[in-house]
């Protein structure tokens, strides 16, 4: 049995020992960053190609396999990983250390060496700056949600206060293992108590606005795009995912509601004010700032988030007018994906650094919401309809990412 051992260790030695750890840190910090299973399979097996190693990957949420060698003598690692959240910051410095080190003006251990000080950089921004991100967030997302002027106020004012429940989230296990349905609660609450003590205002859109940061729109988005490239593991990984956090968050909203109700009665129903058509234009200007706080980005990125979230906005509108609402959707990411791609290939940096902050402004999270809630209050067909709808978005986006990367010349590496 040694004997055997010894063996394949000397069939293994030719195998270069710092490219493959330096393939292993790379992936772990990609996946840290936020990257989806079929990017960050490319991603490696582009780097691997680059140092001349024979390699597969296999990615999901939550681990990593990569093997190096011929098929009859593969060495094979496992890492485990957690999901996490999107940092552009980190994936740009990323980038830039993987391109040196594939044009061969770095080596592999200095590679390595690079990751290793940027995986233990500290976040670029503070917790002020990220609760008022998450306000700001919000008070954008109420204008795109139709919301007045009192839902914009108070879906900022809840923003805000989940921030600060987010960064007690982050110091207590306890508070980070029920944060989406507490804060879902919380927002419920406070929006009802508002709309009964304050003035008439629309409850559901600022409890909406006030935990749009939460809503897995994005994850499932990704994850839409893992089943349409076949990576079939990863993509149910992450719907499963999304959904048990949309069931926690609608829970949070339901129980919410109701306890406000028994606290400060009734709210009334109102339609939300009108809204001069340069709100939307401001809510562009100010939910790319916000973007660029959650996301981890640098701020000279905020300019090209500003572009791609116009984009977005206007595409998708002229999408919705021309083939209905589902469809724009499609227009809309087609027109964010081309962006983002030209953009990547002109100015060598990832793709995705564009591609995200314009896809967020189109996902169908409160959607789903909106679906769960309606039956929740047993409104079954409205229910159901409202959820095929968000199945339906959902797919024009993916389908419109994809075609967008087949009419585009793409970036080879990164």
């Amino acid at each position: 049995m040694h004997r055997h051992s010894g063996e394949f260790e000397r069939r293994t030695d030719d195998i270069p020992r710092d490219a493959v750890t330096y393939i292993l840190n790379l992936g772990r910090a990609l996946h840290a960053c936020g990257y989806a299973a079929h990017r960050l399979e490319q991603v490696l097996g582009l780097a691997a190609e680059r140092l001349g190693l024979e390699a597969q990957f296999f990615s999901t949420p939550t681990s990593i396999f990569l093997s190096f060698g011929p098929i009859d003598r593969q060495r094979v690692y496992l890492l485990r990983v957690e999901p996490s959240e999107q940092d552009l910051g980190k994936l740009s410095a990323l980038d830039r250390v993987t391109v040196k080190v594939a044009r061969g003006e770095m080596t592999p251990t200095e590679g390595s060496t690079q990751i290793a000080v940027l995986s233990a950089a500290p976040s670029r921004y503070g917790q002020r700056a990220t609760t008022l991100a998450f306000g700001l967030a919000s008070g954008a997302a109420t204008r795109f949600l139709g919301g007045g002027l009192r839902e914009i106020v108070a879906g900022t004012i809840l923003g805000l206060i989940i921030g600060v429940l987010a960064a007690l989230a982050r110091r207590y296990a306890g508070i980070a293992r029920v944060f989406e349905p507490l804060a879902a609660f919380i927002a419920a609450f406070l929006a009802t108590g508002a709309g009964v003590l304050i003035g008439p205002l629309s409850v559901f859109i600022a409890t909406l606005a006030g935990i749009i940061v939460l809503v897995p729109g994005l994850t499932l988005t990704v994850a839409m795009t893992e089943l349409s490239t076949q990576h079939l593991l990863a993509g149910t990984a992450r719907m499963s995912a999304a959904f048990m956090t949309f069931l926690g968050i609608t829970f949070g909203v339901a129980l919410g509601n109701s306890v406000g109700m028994k606290f400060f009665g009734q709210p009334p129903l109102v339609d939300p004010a009108s809204v001069p058509a340069w709100g939307n234009v401001l809510a562009l200007a100010v939910a790319p700032l916000a973007f660029t706080v959650l996301l981890k980005a640098s701020p000279r990125e905020y300019p090209w988030f500003v572009l791609v979230g116009a984009i977005a906005f206007y595409a998708s509108r002229l999408g919705s007018i021309a083939f209905g609402p589902e469809l724009g959707s499609f227009v809309g990411a087609l027109a964010v994906g081309i962006v983002s791609n030209v953009l990547a290939k002109v100015m060598d940096r990832p793709s995705q650094l564009f591609l995200v902050p314009g896809i967020l402004l189109l996902v169908p999270g409160s959607i789903g919401i909106r679906s769960l809630s309606a039956l929740m209050e047993r409104e079954v067909v409205s229910g159901i309809e409202t959820a095929f709808r968000m199945i339906v978005i959902a797919v024009s986006l993916v389908a419109g990412l994809l075609m967008s990367n087949a009419l585009t010349p793409r970036r080879r590496l990164v």
